[in-house]
Order: structure tokens, then C-alpha cells, then sequence
């Protein structure tokens, strides 16, 4: 119970990562209605700009803010250079375009980092365990990304649901060319949410940077989960966002720790041990095709 314990506050933890991650995916989805493979390159950025920016000042503190608005200037950048000559392209082009933008990312960070991943350290003052109660200790650091990814989900909604920004959020999402006659600037609100986006790429980045390995690719893989909590939440759904990260968090890391156990029942130890992650990695796209049966546009679609 304690180790299943445990496992559900990983999940958590990863769960509002990804919600992160997820966010701003489904913000430039629904609003712009844009397919950005390079999402995740974003994520990458902000990692190497936390690691390299801790390294220079000793402080994890002063360096998180610099990268995240470093991140957005990157984001907000390649928005207005590359990617809003692809809004009125088919899906197709934008899914090369931005393919071609995660090739290209990967080798910039190449040849300014190089090859080798690099080291971002857990804080100090935040690398020992903290009694959570039922006997378990869990650790500090992901204690705070815990704190974090909740923060930030309760800003994020305050922002979208009682804000004027957030006003012209939603009305972008549903209705662009109402919006735009209303005298809403598309131009600059497609900027400033790909920026937003980015920033939150660029938070996530920081906050797993020392639980995960900071390389060249490392975008990649998680942009896949963030592409499934997007389809299972809704497209254009802070709300979808935020239930489908909890979900894939919990069911991934759960499942990692409880299926070897039933399988064990069941097989020898070894063979238990080699099919439990992989059953538990399927398990993601199992709830994520069951949804669909259910919910065919996800469990809380931003339109109609």
C-alpha cells in the first residue's frame, strides 16, 4: 500500500507536467487550429536554458524566471517568423513544417550545447525526503512540483475563465472570425497564447529537468503523452487538458507499479517484470481509445 501510495503521488506529479505541457498544446490547437509537432522542442529549450542558466548562477531560483521568459521570446519568435505563415495550410504542411522545425531544434541545441546531456541538479535545500503521512516519505523536490503544476492549473483557469485576455481566449477558440469582427487583434492573440504556451513548455522543462535526463530529443517522447491528454480532455479544453494529464499520469505510473505485482501472481518474477511496463505502457493509449468510443471528441470539448 505504501509503494502504490507512492506511485500515485508520481503520477500526480507527472500528471501536472504534462498538464503543462498539454495546455499550451491544446490553447494553439483549438485557438489557431495548428498542429505544432516542434511543442515539444520548446519543452528541450526550457530544460537546457534552466540547466545552463543554474550552472552560470548557482541559484535555481534566478535561473527558472530567466529561461521561462527566454522560452517565450523563442516561442513568440518562431511564431511570428515561421509558423503563422502556416495557418491557412492544410494539416499536412503543418505537421511537416513543424517536423522539420524539430529536426532543426535538435541540432541547434547540437551545436550550442552539444551532444552530451547535461547535468540539472536538484536543489539543495530540497534534495532530502518529507514525511507525508501513512509512513511513507516522499521527496522534497516533487513535493514542489506537486505545488507548482497545482498553482499554475488555478492561475491558468483564472486567467482563461475571468480575465479580458481569457475572454478573447475562449472566443478565438469558438468562433475566430466573430471574434475578429468584434475587433479582437488575431494576429497579436495568436502570438501572445503561442508565447504563453511556450512559457508553460519552458516550466515544465525546468521542474523535470533534474528528474530527467536534459538531452538533445528529450521533447520528443512527452510530446506524445501531451498529444494523448489533448485527445482524451478535448481540443481546446483547459478543463479536458488538466482531467486527461491526471489521468495519463496516474494510469502510467500506477500501472507501472501495480501490474508487475498481479502479473506475478500469474507468471515467474521475471517474466512479470518484463511484461508489467509494457503492458502498463499500453495502457495509455487503451484509455485513451476507450474514451473515444465514449466521448468521440474528448471529455470536455472546448466547441459546440
Amino acid at each position: 500500500m505504501s509503494a502504490l501510495y507512492e506511485s500515485s503521488l508520481n503520477g500526480l506529479q507527472f500528471g501536472l507536467m504534462l498538464f503543462l505541457l498539454a495546455a499550451g498544446l491544446t490553447l494553439v490547437f483549438g485557438i489557431m487550429d495548428m498542429i505544432n509537432l516542434a511543442h515539444g522542442s520548446l519543452y528541450m529549450f526550457g530544460a537546457y536554458l534552466t540547466a545552463t542558466l543554474v550552472n552560470a548562477t548557482g541559484s535555481f531560483l534566478v535561473a527558472v524566471p530567466v529561461a521561462l521568459l527566454s522560452t517565450a521570446a523563442i516561442g513568440m519568435l518562431l511564431e511570428v517568423s515561421v509558423l503563422r505563415t502556416l495557418y491557412r495550410r492544410d494539416h499536412l504542411s503543418q505537421v511537416l513544417a513543424t517536423f522539420a522545425l524539430i529536426l532543426v531544434s535538435n541540432e541547434v541545441v547540437r551545436l550550442v550545447w552539444g551532444a552530451q546531456p547535461i547535468k540539472l541538479n536538484i536543489p539543495e535545500a530540497l534534495s532530502g525526503p518529507i514525511a507525508v503521512g501513512g509512513g511513507v516519505s516522499y521527496p522534497a523536490y516533487r513535493l514542489l512540483v506537486i505545488g507548482v503544476g497545482i498553482v499554475v492549473a488555478i492561475a491558468l483557469y483564472l486567467i482563461v475563465a475571468r480575465t479580458r485576455m481569457g475572454m478573447w481566449v475562449r472566443a478565438g477558440a469558438s468562433n475566430r472570425e466573430m471574434a475578429t469582427a468584434m475587433g479582437v487583434d488575431i494576429r497579436r492573440l495568436f502570438t501572445y497564447v503561442f508565447g504563453f504556451g511556450a512559457l508553460l513548455c519552458g516550466l515544465a522543462g525546468a521542474m523535470l529537468g533534474p528528474l530527467l535526463a536534459v538531452q538533445v530529443g528529450m521533447g520528443e517522447s512527452i510530446l506524445i503523452l501531451a498529444f494523448v491528454v489533448v485527445v482524451i480532455g478535448g481540443i481546446g479544453s483547459i478543463r479536458g487538458a488538466l482531467v486527461g494529464a491526471l489521468l495519463v499520469g496516474l494510469v502510467d505510473t500506477v500501472g507501472r507499479t501495480a501490474l508487475p505485482a498481479l502479473f506475478g501472481v500469474f507468471f515467474s518474477p521475471t517474466v512479470a517484470s518484463g511484461l508489467g511496463p509494457t503492458a502498463a505502457s499500453m495502457l495509455i493509449y487503451v484509455l485513451m481509445a476507450a474514451v473515444l468510443f465514449f466521448k468521440p471528441r474528448g471529455l470536455f470539448p472546448a466547441r459546440g
